[in-house]
C-alpha cells in the first residue's frame, strides 16, 4: 500500500497488472464493494471514492449490486407489497404495466433508469395518437410509485420521475343539468329507472353506490339513504364492498319529491328482502352499466334534449344544486362523501343565472345600506334644527 493510500480514511486504490487502477470501499453496513469499472489514473479512482463517500454520508448511495436488478424483476418484488389495493386499482395497475411500463423498461437495470430515460418515454407516449393524456398521467404516477419504493429499499439513489406536472390529469369540465332538464330526463327513462335518476341528481350518489344500495339502507320516515356499499366493475365482473374512503360512508337526506319517488320505486321494483337491492336489473341481480348506457341513457338523453350528459354528471348536478341551496364546503363534503376539500371544490360549478341572482342580492344589500344611511342623515339634520330652535328660545 502506498503512502497516499495509507492516509486515505475511506476506501482504497490499487494498481492492477494492466496498469489501470481499481477502487474498493465498504458501505455503512461494512460490506465491501469494488468500483463498477477500473480507472486510467489514480486521481480518477480517488475522485470516484470521494463521490461515493459523500453519497453515503448524505444518504444518496444505493447498492450497485441491487442496481443491476431489472425493472421487471423489481416489479415482481413490488407486487408483493400491494395486497391492500382495491380490485379496480389492481386491474388498472396490471393494464398500465402490461401496456406501457414493462415493454419500455422491463429489461432495463434499475441503475440505468434515469431522468432522460423517463423523459424520452414520456415524449414517445405523448406523440402516440392512440394514448390519451389522462392514461399517460396514470402510467407515469404508477412508475413514480414503483421507483419510489425502489429508492426506499436501497435499489436506487433517487427517483428519476421528476418531470413537473407529468402525473397531473386535466379532465374536461363536466356538464350539469338544470332542475328542468333533470325532470325531462326522469320522464324520458323507463319508469323503473325514474327514482334512480332523481336520487343521483338530488342525492349525489355515485353509480356504484346506487347499484350496491340495499333496501334496509333506505329510511322512508326521514327520507334518507345510507351509503355503506359500493359496486365496482372490474374486467366484466362486479365487486361489492365498502366505499373507497371512510368519508364515503354517509347518510344522505333527499328532497321530498325524490324521497316520494324512491318510496314508490321500493313498492314496485325493489327486492322485498331487506338485504335485497333497491335498484336491481330487470331480470334480477346487479344493474350493469353497459346495459343502462346503451338501452336507457342514450335514448333518454336524446329524448330529453341533453345529449352527451353522462350519468356521473348527475352527481355534479347534485353538488351544484346543494351549493345553490346554501350548503357550505364542509356540508358539501359530508353530503357527497369527499375526504378532501379539494375534491369538494371541483364540484362547485356555476349554475346558469346565478350571476344575475348574485347581482340582485347585492342590489338589495346596497338599497338597504342606502336607506339606513339616508335615515341617519335625516335624523342628524332634524337634531341640528331642533338644537338651533332651542338656542333661539334661550337667547
Amino acid at each position: 500500500m502506498t503512502r497516499r493510500n495509507a492516509r486515505r480514511a475511506f476506501g482504497s486504490v490499487r494498481k492492477l497488472p494492466s496498469g489501470r487502477y481499481q477502487a474498493r470501499y465498504r458501505d455503512l453496513a461494512g460490506s465491501e464493494h469494488v468500483g463498477p469499472a477500473t480507472f486510467a489514473t489514480r486521481a480518477d479512482a480517488n475522485r470516484f471514492l470521494a463521490i461515493v463517500e459523500a453519497d453515503l454520508l448524505r444518504g444518496a448511495w444505493s447498492n450497485p449490486r441491487l442496481g443491476k436488478t431489472t425493472f421487471r424483476e423489481w416489479v415482481e418484488q413490488w407486487r408483493k407489497t400491494t395486497t391492500s389495493l382495491r380490485p379496480k386499482t389492481t386491474d388498472l395497475y396490471e393494464y398500465l404495466l402490461r401496456r406501457f411500463l414493462l415493454p419500455a423498461f422491463g429489461d432495463l437495470p434499475l441503475a440505468h433508469l434515469d431522468v432522460m430515460a423517463v423523459q424520452t418515454w414520456l415524449a414517445e407516449q405523448h406523440n402516440a395518437d392512440q394514448v390519451s393524456p389522462s392514461t399517460i398521467a396514470k402510467a407515469y404516477r404508477l412508475l413514480r410509485r414503483i421507483l419510489g419504493c425502489a429508492v426506499q429499499a436501497g435499489y436506487l439513489p433517487q427517483n428519476p420521475c421528476v418531470v413537473r406536472g407529468a402525473g397531473s390529469e386535466h379532465a374536461p369540465e363536466m356538464r350539469i343539468a338544470t332542475v328542468e332538464q333533470v325532470a325531462k330526463l326522469a320522464d324520458a327513462v323507463p319508469p323503473r329507472y325514474r327514482a334512480l335518476v332523481l336520487v343521483a341528481a338530488y342525492g349525489g350518489l355515485r353509480w356504484g353506490e346506487l347499484v350496491g344500495l340495499r333496501v334496509r339502507r333506505v329510511n322512508l320516515l326521514h327520507g334518507s339513504v345510507q351509503v355503506a356499499e359500493q359496486g365496482t366493475l372490474v374486467a366484466g365482473k362486479l365487486y361489492v364492498g365498502p366505499p373507497k374512503t371512510a368519508a364515503g360512508m354517509r347518510t344522505v337526506t333527499l328532497p321530498r319529491a325524490a324521497a316520494a319517488e324512491l318510496a314508490a320505486h321500493l313498492d314496485r321494483y325493489a327486492t322485498s328482502d331487506p338485504d335485497g337491492l333497491v335498484f336491481p336489473a330487470p331480470r334480477g341481480g346487479y344493474l350493469h352499466n353497459g346495459h343502462f348506457l346503451t338501452r336507457v341513457r342514450y335514448p333518454a338523453t336524446k329524448q330529453a334534449g341533453v345529449q352527451g350528459l353522462r350519468f356521473h354528471d348527475l352527481r355534479h348536478t347534485a353538488a351544484t344544486l346543494a351549493i345553490a341551496a346554501g350548503a357550505s364546503t364542509r356540508e358539501l363534503m359530508e353530503r357527497m362523501g369527499h375526504s378532501s376539500m379539494t375534491a369538494a371544490i371541483r364540484y362547485q360549478h356555476v349554475m346558469p343565472g346565478r350571476d344575475a341572482a348574485i347581482a340582485a342580492a347585492l342590489d338589495g344589500l346596497l338599497e338597504t345600506a342606502s336607506a339606513n344611511t339616508a335615515t341617519t342623515v335625516t335624523r342628524a339634520a332634524n337634531g341640528t334644527r331642533t338644537a338651533r330652535r332651542r338656542r333661539k328660545k334661550t337667547a
